[in-house]
């Protein structure tokens, strides 16, 4: 087996990923590879985001449920260390074919991929409350 079909092995399906034919290449790509690899990742990107929290001394705690959604937000969007790392644990899931399709437009990509993971983040911020009581 090559890198490719490896990589491709161990994505979860999305049944809801649907593939359209009148979808624009971005969209086609968020479905077919994106939503999988962030499904694949999602413990990772939940322990980073942990992470991330620890480092910023706990000051997510100290917030309310919605400004803790506003604070996901704006720490993966702002903090170009962190979201670039990020990007990396996704992207470092592509494919060749994948990486040469993202070249050509990365920009909108990564801007869709960070929604992505932001959106993610914030559906799970329950994930958080847990690690918190056990501290």
């Amino acid at each position: 087996m090559d890198r490719t079909q490896k990589l491709q092995s161990i994505r979860p399906l999305i049944a809801s990923a649907k593939i359209m034919p009148n979808m624009s290449d971005d969209e086609r790509f968020q479905n077919e590879t994106l939503r999988p690899i962030l499904k694949l990742q999602n413990d990772l990107l939940l322990a980073s985001y942990q992470n991330y929290i620890n480092k910023m001394k706990n000051s997510f705690y100290e917030l309310k449920l919605n400004k803790r959604m506003g604070y996901i937000a704006n720490s993966i969007q702002k903090d170009i260390k962190f979201r670039n790392s990020l990007k990396g644990m996704i992207i470092g899931q592509f494919t060749v074919e994948e990486y040469e399709i993202y070249i050509k437009n990365s920009s909108a990509l990564n801007k869709r991929m960070m929604n992505m993971v932001v959106k993610r983040i914030q559906d799970q911020i329950q994930y958080f409350e847990k690690y918190e009581l056990v501290q």
